[in-house]
């Protein structure tokens, strides 16, 4: 239908009296009257959803709002214009004196409050755009610019990993509106995991030394370049070159297979067409707003699911070919992996089946008569039915929110007292599911079938993680890394495309390199690999790079540079390429980096006297 001009669909939608047609809009028109009907409200709710207001035409306002103009533009239009648009509007706006003087404090405010937006990365966003849209770090910033412009002063901000979402070239924009916040008289207290971030900070506290139970510990307080003389510090290690992730040995090249996209179009993207090399490590990259979301996510995935469902993907591009050698695309994303305190590591890697199977076979439990069911807190026979296997019960209170409490029936352990009576090597179920990944590795070394759903979870850097730990305790990042280790547990990846959305999303330099692995797993099994990515480390080690741009929003969505990762650093239209020149190259020198690196932030810290700023007594 998109091919038909407006004429020719008037009397398909709005029909045509000369011939009897009752058209689109009447057909369910006529369907309304039978909602009463069960079939009917099911066939509607189909074809429901977001239309836009026929009135209005999007604009939401009456016309009375839409007539009132400020120099030609109506708030409508404005509203539609990206942030840095809407900047230049509103300083190069031409009032009359009269007008001036009444708007002067207001358009003040707004010039400052759009400067804002521009200089935390955020220009190429219009200022209509639902925030339900917005990714995480797009949020996060609007909130930083919000902050600033509010101008409080001693206020303690605590940012969680700001640089989320976040291109190499825009993250100095971010450091220096961290800064400016700063010198305002706040206090901001950073969790980053991105080194030119962490390079920036004038106090860096290093935790550690491993994660889970091998963690909690502050293992150094002081300067940057304190920091970087600790050698107990692995963060220190990574930071001044002494630990470092290597390029591959060996790039995959491209076999003649390739997953074509033809005349992308979706949002951003300018009729964009792009080859996928399969059975390699892809990455996507540019900078935010470029349309790298939108090429992998409202057209690959979307166009592949309707074309294996047989319906038409032409509102996402023109054509898709290749995917005949794709049997399956999965899409690994942060999206928790439960909803409820049920699961947990142990049932989502399917290891807990095994394990009910151990203590259905001691002794103990053959003698009562007990079976692996008995042994699960999702069924009815061995679990505590007083909590139904959550370990807890929940208090409704009315007018206020619900309240947990621990079940005083099993004290939180989920089962009956007869089925914790039943161990193996002196602990019963409960204890086993306290037992980390880590632990229950050497408790279950004599049993393959649990060492094998195991050790996939420690092989990404989940090591730590409790067995029973209930899933919603889980970060983005680990249920992210959940998902990758069940899939590298599948007996073949023949012909299965992955694609990850910035997986370096809160993963420690040494997490990084241990998902590297991964991912290769996944190649040598026979996947394919796509990964959004921001992350340098990462996009240096893929064997093939996609950078869309050159910028972001309206002046994005083109395909800037393809190849593999040298290839897209010799490109000088690329801004992905400018960094990644310098990690191809810095990767031998990343000591020297790391320590004028450390003197320029030293610098730019001092106050004019030369006296570093928030210095601490005896540091």
């Amino acid at each position: 239908m998109r091919d038909l001009t407006e004429k020719q669909l008037e009397p398909i939608i709005e029909g045509d009296k000369k011939e009897d047609f009752i058209g689109i809009k009447g057909f369910f028109q006529y369907l309304e009257r039978k909602k009463y009907k069960l079939h009917v409200r099911v066939f509607l709710s189909r074809y429901r959803g977001y239309a836009t207001c026929p009135d209005c035409n999007g604009a939401r306002l009456r016309p009375e709002a839409r007539a009132v103009r400020v120099a030609g533009r109506s708030i409508t239009e404005i509203g539609k214009m990206t942030a840095a648009e809407a900047h230049d509007f509103f300083n190069t706006i031409q009032l009359t004196p009269a007008e001036a003087q009444i708007s002067e404090k207001i358009l003040e405010e707004i010039q400052q409050r759009l400067r804002y937006l521009v200089e935390v990365g955020l220009e190429y966003l219009s200022l209509d755009r639902l925030t339900s849209t917005l990714s995480g770090g797009e949020a996060q910033r609007i909130q930083l610019a919000t902050s600033l412009g509010s101008h409080l002063v001693g206020a303690l901000y605590v940012l969680d990993e700001p640089s989320i979402g976040l291109h190499p070239r825009d993250t100095h924009r971010l450091i220096h509106i961290l800064k400016s916040l700063r010198d305002l008289g706040n206090t901001l207290i950073v969790v980053e995991h991105d080194p030119d971030t962490m390079l920036a900070g004038d106090h860096i506290l290093d935790l550690g030394p491993g994660a889970g139970e091998h963690g909690g510990k502050i293992i150094f307080a002081g300067t940057l370049e304190a920091l970087l003389r600790d050698k107990r510090s692995l963060t220190a290690r990574y930071l001044n070159g002494d630990l470092r992730i290597p390029l591959p040995a060996l790039r995959r090249k491209p076999r003649g297979k390739f997953l074509k996209i033809t005349g992308a179009r979706v949002h951003n993207l300018k009729n964009v067409d792009v080859m996928i090399p399969l059975n390699m490590i892809t990455a996507v990259t540019g900078v935010s707003g470029s349309g790298k979301s939108t090429l992998v996510y409202d057209v690959l995935y979307k166009a592949l699911q309707a074309k294996r469902l047989d319906a038409s993907y032409k509102d996402f591009a023109d054509r898709i070919e290749g995917d005949a050698a794709i049997t399956e695309i999965e899409m690994v994303d942060q999206s928790p992996i439960g909803r409820t305190p049920r699961s947990n590591p142990a049932t989502y890697m399917k290891a807990f089946d095994p394990i009910r199977e151990v203590f259905a076979n001691t002794p103990e439990a053959k003698k009562r008569g007990f079976g692996p069911g008995h042994f699960s807190f999702n069924i009815p026979g061995g679990r505590c039915e007083a909590c139904e296997g959550d370990g807890t019960v929940t208090v409704e209170m009315r007018f206020l929110a619900d309240v947990e409490l621990v079940c005083e029936e099993c004290r939180g352990t989920r089962y009956k007292s007869s089925v914790l009576e039943v161990k193996y090597r002196d602990k019963n179920i409960h204890d086993v599911l306290q037992l980390t990944v880590r632990e229950a590795l050497t408790f279950f070394a004599p049993f393959p079938k649990v060492i094998s759903k195991l050790k996939i979870l420690e092989e990404v850097g989940l090591g730590y993680l409790r067995l029973g730990q209930s899933a919603t305790t889980l970060s983005g990042g680990e249920a992210q890394r959940l998902k990758l280790a069940a899939h590298l547990t599948r007996q073949t990846n023949t012909g299965v495309l992955y694609i990850f959305d910035e997986p370096s999303t809160g993963l420690h330099f040494d997490d990084i390199q241990k998902l590297l692995t991964s991912f290769r797993k996944l190649v040598e099994g026979g996947a394919s690999v796509l990964i959004i990515e921001h992350n340098l480390d990462i996009i240096k080690s893929a064997d093939w790079v996609i950078d869309l741009g050159p910028e972001g929003g309206e002046a994005g969505g083109r395909v800037i540079a393809a190849g593999t990762p040298e290839q897209v650093a010799r490109n000088n239209q690329s801004h992905t390429g400018k960094f990644l020149a310098r990690a191809l190259n810095n990767n031998h020198n990343n000591h020297n980096h790391a320590n004028h690196a450390a003197a320029d932030t030293t610098a730019a810290a001092a106050t004019p006297n030369g006296t570093p700023r928030n210095s601490l007594p005896g540091k």
